[in-house]
């Protein structure tokens, strides 16, 4: 899996992309959260599960179907004022249903693990990415301070961090071009 810091950084780049207007404060965190709430799978461990099985770690949270059910929950919970089928509406579950399934998409470029089960309940199947660059973070926090923790952060910071930088700079610049030729054409 990829780290609860990669995760939340995927999220934060998503949402300054879906970011038309000012949102509240409320926005930015559940969309990490839904970036993250997939792990929660390891507790599954706990209870016998398996890790191959569609309950097991990277099953069906990290599926798409997951990614929609908790996107839908989050809207009807939190944002009641997005009138349901809205173009709103559209946008607030498109923005946590992309999160929550970025988890997966990010699992999937991890070196390690069993796969990601995209396509639970329907196919329990494991997948990976073709590309696998992302070193894969242990699991528990005990094990992330180590030397594995630091190449994770290190992986991270290059296939991650650095590209949702590069986005936010490109967004930055449009924008900024966008107000230049408005003023520029008000003169």
């Amino acid at each position: 899996m990829a780290s609860a810091f990669a995760h939340g950084i995927a999220a934060a780049t998503m949402g300054s992309v879906f970011k038309t207007k000012r949102l509240p404060p409320r926005f930015w965190v559940l969309g990490i959260i839904c970036s993250i709430l997939p792990d929660a799978d390891v507790l599954t461990f706990a209870f016998g599960v398996s890790y191959g099985d569609v309950w097991g770690h990277r099953g069906f949270s990290h599926s798409l179907v997951f990614a929609l059910l908790l996107a839908l929950l989050v809207t009807f919970s939190y944002f009641k004022d997005a009138a349901p089928l809205s173009g709103a509406w559209f946008r607030l579950v498109s923005y946590f249903a992309l999160c929550t399934a970025s988890h997966g998409l990010l699992d999937g470029m991890t070196n390690g693990g069993l796969g990601i089960a995209f396509f639970a309940p329907f196919d329990n199947t494991r997948y990976f990415l073709p590309w696998q660059p992302i070193q894969v973070s242990p699991i528990g926090i005990a094990a992330f301070f180590s030397s594995w923790g630091a190449q994770v952060l290190l992986s991270e910071m290059i296939w991650v961090a650095a590209p949702c930088l590069l986005l936010l700079a490109v967004l930055v610049g449009i924008k900024h071009a966008r107000h230049q030729i408005l003023v520029s054409g008000e003169e």
